[in-house]
C-alpha cells in the first residue's frame, strides 16, 4: 500500500481551465434497470444479477462512454413498490448485492470512472464505512465516492432491533410527526457525513513512516482522536486505515424538496453531490436555488457543490419505438411505472436537447437512470454520448486520475494537519502515544 499523495497527480486539469459549457454525466445502476419489468426484456440478464460479471460489464460499458461516475443502488430490505414497506409481489426483481463490495469488485477492473456505492446512514457505523470507502478510494486509485441514504422503513430498523421507528403512510408524509422524524433522520445523516470525514482526516498524508533502518513505520504524532459526538453515536477514533488518497472521496445523496426542507439542507451542509429531481426548467432553477441558499446558510458558499438532475431513460433512434418499449414494460407490470424523477422517452438527440436546457437552469451534471440496463446503458455511451460530443458539451478522453479531478474538486487539506494546513476550529486530542503538544486544529431518503 503506497502513501496517499499529498496533492493531485500532475495529470489533473486545473478546475478553473474546464468549460463552462462542459457536461457532467452519470448513470444510477440498479438490477437489471429502473423500471420493475426491465428483468423481463430480451436483452435482459435476469440469471447474472447476483454475479461479479454482470456488474463488470455494466461498469465498463459506463466507462466506455466516458462517464465521470455511476452511482450502485442499495437498502437494507428487499425492493418494494410501496412506498414505506415491503409488498409480496414476485413479478419484479427482489434480492440484491451490497454495493460497497461490487465497487470493490469492480474496482481493479476499471481504471477511471468514479465508484459511488450507496450506503444506509440510519442503521450503519460511520467508523465501518469510513474504512469501506478508504479502503475503496486504495484499491480504485482514487475514484472511490459515497452516496449518503436514510431509511423511515420500519421493516428495516427491525433488522437491527436498535430503534424504533414509527408506522405512517404516503399520505403522511406533511403531517407533523413525520416531517419530526424526517429532520431526524436528516440531521443524523449530517452527522454521520462529519463523522466519516473526520475519520478520514484522522491519519494525516504522511502518518506513514516505513522506515526500516529505525524500524518506525508510522509517526504516532500524526494519528488523531476525532472525538465526535451526536445525538445519535459517538465516535473516538482515529480510523485503522491511512488517509484515503484523494483525501475526501465525494459524498453524494439524493434529495427531493419536501416541506421540511431537510434534504435540501444536507446538500448545503454536507455533500460534494447533490442529485435532485426537477421535472423542468423552471423547477430546476428553484431547486439550485434553495440548495445553494442552504449551502449559504452552512457557511459553504464558496466551495463547490455539484448538482446532478436526474432523469430515467428510454432511449431508441425512433421516439414511437421508446413509446412503444416504455408501453409494452408497462404492460408487463400491469401498471405505468411512475418515478420521482422525470421519466424521458425519446431519441438520444432529443435527450442531449433537454439536458442542455435543464443546465442552462444551473444544474451541472445529470445522472440518468437507465430503465433497461442492457437496453438504455449502451444507448447512452453510445448514442447519447457521441451527440454531446458532437455539440462540444462532453469530454472527448478521460482527463483526470481520480474522481475528484473529473468533477474539477481540489484535494483538501487534512483538517488535523499541523503544518498550518489545518482548515477548520477547535482542538482535539492527539492519538494514543502522541505528545501533548500534538492537539491540533479541527473543523460533516430512500430512493
Amino acid at each position: 500500500m503506497s502513501t496517499a499523495p499529498s496533492a493531485l497527480p500532475s495529470s489533473e486539469p486545473d478546475p478553473a481551465s474546464r468549460s463552462p459549457r462542459a457536461l457532467h454525466l452519470a448513470v444510477a445502476l440498479d438490477g437489471a434497470g429502473w423500471h420493475p419489468a426491465a428483468w423481463r426484456e430480451p436483452v435482459a440478464r435476469p440469471r447474472d444479477l447476483l454475479t461479479a460479471g454482470y456488474w463488470t460489464d455494466l461498469v465498463t460499458e459506463a466507462e466506455r462512454g466516458l462517464l465521470d461516475f455511476v452511482t450502485i443502488e442499495d437498502a437494507l430490505g428487499l425492493q418494494s413498490s410501496h412506498f414505506t414497506e415491503p409488498d409480496g409481489r414476485t413479478d419484479q426483481v427482489r434480492g440484491r448485492l451490497d454495493a460497497v463490495l461490487i465497487a470493490a469488485r469492480v474496482a481493479p477492473l476499471t481504471s477511471h470512472i468514479g465508484l459511488l456505492p450507496t450506503v444506509v446512514a440510519t442503521h450503519t457505523e460511520p467508523f465501518h464505512i469510513s474504512k469501506a470507502i478508504a479502503t475503496l478510494d486504495y484499491v480504485s486509485t482514487g475514484r472511490a465516492g459515497l452516496r449518503i441514504q436514510v431509511s423511515a422503513r420500519r421493516n428495516e430498523a427491525a433488522h437491527f432491533g436498535r430503534r424504533a421507528l414509527p408506522a405512517f403512510r404516503f399520505e403522511d408524509l406533511e403531517s407533523p410527526a413525520v416531517q419530526e422524524l424526517t429532520l431526524d433522520l436528516f440531521d443524523e445523516a449530517a452527522d454521520y457525513v462529519e463523522a466519516v470525514r473526520r475519520l478520514w482526516d484522522s491519519w494525516e498524508d504522511d502518518a506513514e513512516i516505513r522506515d526500516v533502518a529505525t524500524g518506525r513505520f508510522v509517526d504516532r504524532d500524526k494519528l488523531h482522536y476525532i472525538d465526535f459526538e451526536g445525538r445519535h453515536f459517538s465516535v473516538k477514533g482515529p480510523s485503522i486505515t491511512p488517509r484515503p488518497p484523494q483525501g475526501q472521496p465525494p459524498v453524494g445523496a439524493l434529495a427531493h424538496a419536501t416541506v421540511t426542507g431537510a434534504p435540501f439542507r444536507l446538500l448545503g451542509r454536507s455533500a460534494d453531490l447533490g442529485f435532485v429531481t426537477p421535472h423542468d426548467a423552471a423547477q430546476a432553477r428553484t431547486t439550485v436555488a434553495a440548495v445553494r441558499a442552504e449551502q449559504e446558510a452552512a457557511g459553504r458558499a464558496g466551495e463547490p457543490l455539484h448538482l446532478f438532475g436526474d432523469l430515467v431513460v428510454f432511449l431508441d433512434e425512433d421516439p414511437a419505438a421508446a413509446a412503444a418499449r416504455r408501453e409494452r414494460l408497462d404492460a408487463l407490470a400491469g401498471q405505468p411505472y411512475t418515478s420521482d424523477a422525470r421519466i424521458f422517452t425519446g431519441t438520444p438527440a432529443q435527450l442531449a436537447d433537454l439536458l442542455q436546457e435543464l443546465a442552462e437552469a444551473g444544474l451541472t451534471g445529470f445522472r440518468l437512470r437507465p430503465a433497461v440496463a442492457g437496453h438504455d446503458l449502451p444507448a447512452i455511451t453510445r448514442d447519447l454520448v457521441p451527440e454531446l460530443q458532437r455539440r462540444g458539451v462532453f469530454r472527448q478522453a478521460y482527463e483526470a486520475d481520480t474522481l475528484r479531478g473529473l468533477l474539477g474538486l481540489p484535494r483538501p487539506a487534512n483538517r488535523y494537519a499541523t503544518d498550518g494546513t489545518s482548515t477548520g476550529t477547535g482542538t482535539e486530542a492527539a492519538a494514543p502515544g502522541a505528545a501533548a503538544s500534538d492537539a491540533t486544529a479541527d473543523a460533516v431518503v430512500t430512493a
